[in-house]
């Protein structure tokens, strides 16, 4: 185990001058890495749940708050946006939550995308990188997936992702569907649209 072997390195670690570096170079010595994305040329889609309403204090009536009206509206025109940009996925993945499953099956049914949803405790709020990189390399195989989950850690994942270890801030506002192009090092996120800038994308064109 890691933890038994520093111990046994605890004097060497501590003549160092920064013992925080020494720790790191241990780890890499035992072959110690920290989990990568997937590298095959996928595109990952990651969308925050649409509009629930106001959150409940009751965390147990929470988890079953579903789409409100403007919600389900979002749902429709970022699917109807994904369409127009030619989109194509070979899985959704979703939070267990109805908020996010209710989000990922309306833009699913709208895609015309046919298979079930699957839900992932990944993409739950509590969830670390460290299991949504795990979630990830297990579609290492598909083009084309789809996650839908919550904030804050959808957009910390988002920063992790694209800024290694020392994340970005990115905002995803409810109902924003950001594309990340995972088979750059690190992955690079390529655009991210959110449902009022895909209203005013359509309110030009119907013009």
């Amino acid at each position: 185990m890691i933890v038994a072997r520093l111990s046994i390195h605890v004097s060497s670690i501590g003549t160092c001058a920064n013992s925080i570096t020494c720790v790191l170079q241990f780890l890499n010595r035992s072959g110690w890495r920290e989990p990568e994305a997937p590298r095959k040329p996928m595109n990952l889609y990651i969308m925050r749940h649409a509009n629930a309403g106001i959150p409940r204090e009751n965390p147990q009536l929470d988890l079953k708050r579903g789409l409100v009206k403007e919600g389900k509206e979002q749902c429709m025109q970022m699917a109807r946006l994904l369409n127009a940009m030619r989109v194509q996925v070979d899985v959704i993945l979703s939070s267990p939550l109805k908020r996010a499953t209710q989000t990922a099956q309306l833009v699913g049914t709208e895609m015309g995308y046919e298979a079930p949803i699957e839900i992932t405790q990944a993409l739950a709020p509590e969830a670390e990188f460290g299991d949504f990189i795990e979630m990830l390399n297990g579609y290492a195989e598909c083009d084309g997936v789809l996650v839908v989950g919550h904030n804050p850690n959808l957009f910390r994942f988002i920063g992790r992702l694209v800024a290694g270890q020392k994340g970005a801030a990115i905002r995803i506002r409810k109902g924003s569907v950001t594309h990340i192009n995972m088979a750059t090092h690190p992955p690079r996120l390529q655009w991210l649209v959110d449902p009022r800038m895909a209203r005013s994308i359509f309110s030009a064109l119907d013009r």
